[in-house]
């Protein structure tokens, strides 16, 4: 199966691009390599993919005249759309990213399919969509969304998009509101990477809102089954009108709690500091049965399992 991959240098891209290779598809990553964190970390992930049937581009979704005519020119059976601008709070920095990658981008994406008759896609949503909703754990009918960082915003309105591109135009499209997604290779602006860093370091961190948080915690391999998981269902099923789905642990972990575990790891005292910040949520918890029943899908990493092998993989790792 030829499946392309956007955000193919990313952290769940380069894992997803890994399990692909694992079971003998032709996959095309692309990635824009732009420098929301360090940008040889993104090529040290694309050097795990060192195999004849992966081949890698440096394109922006945003950029269409050059997506459109690579994509016209690949033909893939699948797109998973994992490209876009990450972090809810870079999202009061450079709002522009937000509307170029995660609004445009996406629409690219829809079109260039719409064009070339790609009538299967999966792409990535998240659980920001939730806002502060009182009504937990979080599941997919959840009427009255609302949203409260221009981050959630922009995921939420790529599933509204999709939604329409569904009906009008006969693609099956799949949406995966992941929870909090961590791991080995994982994006060093979350919380439980730069804690580690810091900690490690001896630096002092920030606790947002007091640390009153508490977030779904969902290890990489777990996300990785659930999207190939995904990509059977739609395999399988003609005309899926934009299924949503929730990857979560189903969990919860307070920020106290990572970051008490972390300490214990490292045998290393915490050094801290308050912010209040708005813009983030109080929880995430995701129910989910519905993927339980549709793709088969349940989480196996427990938190303490997965940040054992984060923790043990960023001890080896070179600085």
């Amino acid at each position: 199966m030829k499946i392309l991959v956007t955000g193919a240098a990313g952290f769940i891209g380069s894992h997803l691009c890994k399990k692909l290779l694992d079971l003998d598809h032709d996959v095309f990553g692309i990635d824009n390599l732009n420098n929301y964190y360090d940008v040889s970390f993104k090529l040290l992930r694309l050097d795990r993919l060192n195999s004849s049937r992966f081949s890698f581009n440096e394109i922006d979704i945003s950029d269409n005249e050059k997506l459109l005519p690579y994509i016209s020119n690949i033909k893939p059976n699948l797109i998973i759309n994992l490209a876009a601008q990450a972090g809810v709070r870079y999202s009061l920095e450079n709002p522009k990213a937000y509307f170029d990658s995660n609004i445009v981008g996406f629409g690219n994406i829809l079109e260039s399919a719409r064009i070339n008759n790609v009538k299967k896609i999966i792409y990535a949503s998240s659980s920001s969509v939730y806002g502060n909703s009182k009504e937990i754990p979080f599941c997919e009918t959840l009427k009255g969304l609302s949203p409260i960082s221009l981050y959630a915003a922009s995921k939420f309105s790529n599933e509204l998009i999709a939604k329409s591109y569904s009906y009008n135009f006969g693609i099956s499209l799949i949406g995966l509101r992941f929870f909090t997604v961590y791991g080995e290779y994982g994006r060093p602006d979350m919380a439980y990477y730069s804690f580690t860093e810091k900690i490690k370091n001896d630096e002092q961190i920030t606790i947002y809102n007091k640390g009153k948080m508490s977030r779904d915690m969902t290890f990489i391999d777990d996300i990785i089954d659930g999207i190939n998981r995904s990509i059977i269902y739609i395999n399988d099923n003609e005309n899926i009108d934009n299924e949503i789905f929730n990857l979560g642990n189903n969990n919860p972990v307070s920020v106290w709690d990572l970051v008490n575990y972390i300490s214990n790891f490292l045998n290393k005292d915490v050094n801290y500091t308050y912010m209040d910040l708005n813009t983030e949520v109080d929880i995430t918890y995701a129910n989910i049965e519905k993927a339980k029943e549709y793709l088969g899908w349940i989480p196996k990493t427990t938190f303490e399992d997965g940040m054992n092998k984060f923790l043990s993989w960023h001890s080896r790792k070179k600085q």
